[in-house]
């Protein structure tokens, strides 16, 4: 056999294989239609769940299930999956085990000082000292009318407007009994939601606090982004976006995931990352122009005043602190310096005390 022969016959055998993948496309969306047409016929979603007996809807979802499992064996397709909460699992007896609490708010604005909180959500959750989500527990949710309108933007963003929130409150004393016991407070953008919520009630100024967005690592484990939606599509799933209740699962459900590149849960990076500390430097009387050096070196910029400085900042590691103050007197001051620092724990990370 020549080589062209022989390379017709690879041909013609790669157009079968295609018209193979093909017809089992087919198959699968007769399948589906089907499957839509047998059990999608009552007129809403309700009333299907209810009209549906639960052995049939088991077989619906392991019907779906192994269509999903299908496209994607083809190498086509990429299936990303509704969240359903995660089934509860038992803890070794030796296991350590602490309470978590994931918190989320949405609220008119950004200025902690002057904008409201509108819903505030929280989920408490059982994990281990090792990063293990054991068991997802009670789920407190609230909206609150503010003071004043609530923007156009705020709206759009979240669907919350004036009309949902007319007449409702959240209670602080309701907000300290459901959050009292909580050995970690865990938000996503803790930056954000501690500014809001240690001045709603002072129990958040008393624990300590994670950020599943700066504390994870994620562009190491090949996520794009660390936005929740851009991670949640990433770990294969979706979900109903911009509610805090809904937030707060879908990023309790990354934490709980095991990350594809390290093997470990995003909940043991972030415990990691929290139980460490770290050391905040203020760049005090920095001159004027080397401001884009300081920005594109990490530092952010502390106008609020307080008991802090008034100065660009930024947070180290213990073992970069002493690097980081010879940059300082290197290459901005170009003299001995002692630039003012303090140390930060969980306990002080995020809050704007500092």
């Amino acid at each position: 056999m020549d080589f062209v022969e022989r390379a017709e016959q690879i041909i013609l055998r790669k157009q079968r294989d295609k018209g193979e993948v093909n017809r089992n496309l087919a198959s699968l969306m007769t399948k589906i239609a089907t499957s839509e047409k047998i059990f999608l016929e009552p007129h809403n979603a309700a009333e299907n769940a209810e009209a549906m007996p639960q052995d049939d809807h088991r077989m619906q979802t392991d019907q779906h299930e192994a269509m999903a499992r299908t496209l994607e064996a083809t190498g086509r397709y990429r299936v990303v999956r509704r969240l359903t909460q995660r089934s509860a699992v038992e803890p070794e007896d030796d296991c350590e085990t602490r309470l978590g609490l994931f918190v989320d708010t949405e609220t008119t604005g950004l200025d902690a000082d002057r904008d409201e909180v509108i819903e505030l959500a929280m989920i408490r959750f059982i994990y281990g000292i090792d990063g293990r989500v054991f068991r997802i527990g009670e789920t407190f949710e609230k909206l609150r009318q503010p003071s004043r309108t609530i923007p156009a933007v705020v709206t759009a963003l979240t669907g919350i407007d004036d009309a949902a929130v007319a007449g409702k409150v959240i209670d602080p004393a309701e907000v300290e009994a459901f959050a009292a016991t909580a050995d970690l407070v865990v938000a996503h953008n803790a930056s954000f939601d501690r500014r809001f919520l240690e001045r709603f009630c002072g129990v958040f100024a008393r624990k300590p606090w994670a950020c599943s967005m700066s504390q994870v690592d994620w562009a190491s484990e090949g996520f794009e982004g660390t936005k929740l939606a851009y991670l949640a599509a990433g770990a294969g799933f979706f979900y109903d976006r911009h509610r805090a209740a809904n937030d707060c699962g879908a990023a309790i459900e990354l934490l709980a995931s095991t990350l594809p590149r390290s093997g470990r849960t995003g909940l043991s990076h972030l415990l990691q990352a929290a139980r460490r500390a770290t050391w905040r430097i203020w760049a005090e009387d920095a001159p004027f122009a080397v401001k884009d050096r300081l920005r594109q070196r990490g530092y952010r910029w502390n106008g609020g005043g307080g008991a802090s400085p008034r100065a660009w900042y930024v947070d180290v590691d213990e073992d970069a602190r002493e690097r980081e103050v010879a940059y300082l007197r290197e290459e901005i001051y170009r003299r001995e310096v002692e630039p003012p620092m303090r140390p930060l724990t969980a306990y002080d990370r995020f809050s704007d005390r500092v």
